[in-house]
């Protein structure tokens, strides 16, 4: 395993900690809104802070870009590289006590992915990628699914929630997309979704307005799995503009095609 893998594994499981120990206190549990549905807690803070910690112990000229306390340069040699850290992604489903969030850190080189980790803590289902090894879940190599035809498929979505310009262009595509596939999901944690698109539990993902630490953890253990992540060109570009298409290579094209028919003028990416 890449030292730096076994770094983000010790940071996630300290983050764990905080974030398990209060999920049975929630009504304790202090929440801010920093816009309309978006929201943040203690435990996002602690855990992300937590989190820092550990990575800054070991590779303290890296540069930091966490949901939380935003962008911190690296410095020196280590100026290219930089963790990017979602403490816990879904929030929103953590203080109503719905069982779907996660703990998503990546290390990226360049611009580029080279490690991820998406930490299931309240199922203790740990997705590790890197990159050239494959991904893996609690260990055990995981690939994308066989699926190849979107009628056969089952597709993962996140609804607009605080940005609502693209909001009938993404309607447009749900409504064609309920009618020629076989289920689509929204469980409300987009780090989440791509891991189970690694792992075969979904045949693909489309969402927009994501933010690159819901993406970066994610994304790098579809392409390892074995599947396609792009942007809605179907280009690499889905850190900057975060919006986001995933599946299995086959899914992956479908997917496109019906994404492209719907999309606005506003929405060129």
């Amino acid at each position: 395993m890449h030292p730096a893998l076994n770094i983000i594994i010790k940071a996630a499981r300290r983050a764990s900690q905080i974030i398990n120990r209060s999920s049975s206190e929630l009504e304790h549990l202090k929440v801010t809104t920093k816009r309309q549905s978006d929201f943040v807690t203690e435990v996002d803070k602690a855990a992300e802070a937590a989190i820092i910690e550990v990575l800054r112990d070991a590779y303290p000229e890296y540069g930091i870009l966490a949901e939380e306390t935003g962008l911190t340069a690296g410095t020196g040699a280590g100026s290219e590289y930089q963790w990017i850290i979602d403490p816990l992604d879904g929030t929103t489903n953590y203080i109503h006590g719905f069982p779907q969030y996660a703990i998503s850190i990546a290390l990226a080189y360049k611009g580029q992915v080279t490690q991820s980790l998406v930490y299931d803590t309240m199922r203790n289902e740990m997705f590790t990628a890197s990159k050239g090894s494959g991904t893996f879940l609690n260990e055990r190599r995981v690939r994308v699914s066989k699926c190849l035809k979107l009628e056969d498929a089952l597709i993962g979505t996140g609804f607009p929630y605080h940005s609502f310009i693209h909001v009938d262009a993404y309607l447009a595509m749900l409504k064609e997309l309920m009618q020629k596939t076989s289920g689509i999901r929204r469980p409300g944690a987009a780090s989440l979704d791509l891991a189970y698109v690694a792992c075969g539990r979904l045949d693909g993902f489309w969402e927009f307005g994501l933010a690159p630490w819901d993406i970066a953890g994610g994304s790098l253990l579809v392409s390892e799995a074995g599947g396609l992540i792009g942007d809605l060109s179907g280009n690499d570009d889905y850190l900057k503009t975060g919006n986001v298409i995933a599946g299995t290579p086959k899914i992956f094209s479908q997917l496109l095609q019906v994404t492209d028919t719907h999309r606005s003028a506003k929405l060129n990416a």
